[in-house]
């Protein structure tokens, strides 16, 4: 089976051949760079076993890669206690969702209405639209970047349509073509990013129900996920202009 290779958004630009990459699946790094070719100095290398290779990359590569001495802090976390992350952050939430489609969308009362009528009316007195009603009154962020496919998928309009209500909660929404996320290699991951100081990254099932919530505060990772967000958010378009331009055929 193929590895699952996410580069690395760190310490990569002006360092020329040189990136890292995980394996999404195992956790193994990989790294390349020119090969060492001179004997002399491949001579220095001790126990370098037949096969391997030498390669030559830049210290700061490593040093932006993870943070020296770091130790990777991650847990999963109940649904209970990720909901709370909503009531304890001080000054941002911010959302990637990359998902075709969700099965918890699928199976209300809403979905159905938008799937007959192609529109929703929707509620602003749940628990939820009053909890980010509260924190963004006191000018706290919560911002979202939706990537849809072309054409959009019937969750992707769904959730067009919800943004309208969300926005009104204080929410700032915005979409991006799936093109343009793979141009800007984006990962397929969804997760929320609290204050930029920890993550929470949602894995789901094969039939699209959330499992469970990894609470991720590993510096190297935030630091990832942060450039992730400021690439995302800089081309992502306003919802209201997205859904305009979807309306006209663009």
């Amino acid at each position: 089976m193929a590895r699952q290779l996410r580069r690395d958004a760190t310490g990569i630009r002006g360092m020329g051949r040189s990136s890292v990459y995980e394996d999404a699946a195992s956790g193994e790094i990989i790294v390349h760079g020119p090969p060492m070719t001179d004997a002399d100095d491949i001579a220095q290398i001790e126990h370098l076993p037949e096969g391997d290779v030498a390669v030559v990359v830049p210290r700061e590569l490593l040093i932006d890669w993870t943070a020296k001495g770091a130790i990777r802090q991650a847990r999963l976390i109940g649904l209970d206690e990720f909901e709370g992350l909503f009531r304890t952050f001080s000054h941002s939430a911010w959302r990637l969702e990359t998902r075709r489609r969700f099965a918890s969308d699928e199976a209300t009362d809403t979905y159905r209405q938008f799937v007959e009528t192609g529109r929703v009316d929707w509620s602003v007195d749940d628990p939820y639209c009053e909890l980010i009603r509260s924190q963004t009154a006191q000018g706290k962020r919560v911002e979202r970047v939706r990537i849809v496919d072309q054409p959009p998928t019937t969750g992707q309009l769904y959730l067009l349509d919800n943004a309208k209500r969300n926005s009104g909660l204080g929410e700032d929404i915005r979409n991006l073509w799936r093109l343009d996320a793979d141009r800007l290699q984006l990962p397929p991951e969804d997760f929320w990013l609290f204050d930029s100081r920890l993550a929470a990254k949602l894995r789901f099932d094969d039939d699209d129900h959330l499992m469970e919530v990894e609470l991720i505060t590993e510096p190297a990772e935030i630091v990832r996920y942060s450039v992730i967000r400021d690439a995302a958010w800089h081309h992502a378009v306003a919802y209201q202009e997205f859904a305009a331009r979807l309306s006209d055929g663009e």
